[in-house]
């Protein structure tokens, strides 16, 4: 079965402090729309969207969930600007060990294991460790023992000098990807935890030589295709790529927010390694 971190606890909800108009400004403004632009997309006069986001007007339950849809908005941010008009939250949040919860539990345990022999782990929206098959464990073989601690950030573990980074063959290439993704994560959603987390891996050391992280640096890629993993290891050098699958249907916060991270072998030297990593354990 997938190894589970700590006892995953949702943060604590906070109190909206702005008005319902400013957080639908806001995040209009997130997305790039003009108010015409909203108002096209959510078959609302622009009239009706400037009295809202002024408070003119006081949008009802129905109106603030359309908008939030046509903008996309995370579900942990309806449930915000629900509170902020006066409504209740419309979606839940359970911890991933509640027995409503059990079906999507099941469901990542099952997707985690059976990626095996090639790791997998599960993460919350802050990149912190959930869940991982058995093939994860045997990669983080010399990284300091208090990166391990849960909760472990599994961004900080790859680039913190004292963990995977001085075993990544190709660190700045892997840190720029790492960064860039970071990046348009706080772009959409403006979450203060990782902007402080994007502030703390920048500031890691990078190889002599190699150029640190810019917005504008380009990304180099694997024959052009995807940004690989290169990990040094005893049994020589492993080289993945990733993907990641969601809850594409999550009408609960924390499922919404759980992403799985699965790594594919490179080339079929690593393919091997991972198979008869496997067969040891």
């Amino acid at each position: 079965m997938p190894q589970t971190a700590a006892r995953h606890q949702p943060p604590p909800r906070t109190v909206p402090r702005q008005p319902v108009g400013e957080l639908l400004r806001i995040w209009r403004k997130r997305r790039g729309f003009s108010q015409l632009d909203l108002a096209c997309e959510a078959d609302v006069s622009t009239r009706h969207v400037s009295f809202l986001e002024t408070g003119r007007s006081q949008p009802s339950r129905t109106m603030l969930l359309h908008l939030a849809e046509r903008m996309d908005i995370p579900l942990r941010d309806r449930n915000a600007l629900l509170a902020a008009a006066g409504f209740a939250p419309v979606f839940s949040e359970h911890r991933l060990d509640d027995p409503e919860m059990q079906a999507a539990r099941q469901a990542v345990d099952l997707v985690l294991t059976g990626h095996e022999p090639h790791p997998a782990l599960a993460v919350d929206r802050h990149w912190t460790l959930v869940a991982a098959n058995r093939a994860v464990a045997p990669l983080l073989t010399g990284a300091a023992p208090d990166l391990l601690q849960p909760p472990v950030n599994v961004l900080r573990l790859s680039l913190h000098p004292s963990g995977l980074a001085p075993r990544i063959e190709n660190l700045a290439q892997w840190r720029t990807h790492v960064l860039h993704r970071l990046i348009r994560q706080i772009d959409v959603s403006a979450d203060p935890v990782l902007a402080a987390l994007f502030g703390e891996l920048k500031g890691y050391p990078v190889p002599d030589g190699q150029p640190s992280h810019s917005r504008s640096e380009p990304l180099s890629s694997h024959d052009g295709v995807v940004v690989p993993l290169r990990l040094r290891t005893e049994s020589g050098t492993l080289s993945f790529f990733s993907t990641t699958t969601v809850f594409g249907t999550a009408v609960d916060v924390t499922l919404s927010e759980l992403a799985i991270e699965a790594f594919f072998p490179a080339d079929l030297a690593t393919a091997e390694i991972m198979r008869q990593a496997l067969a040891r354990l």
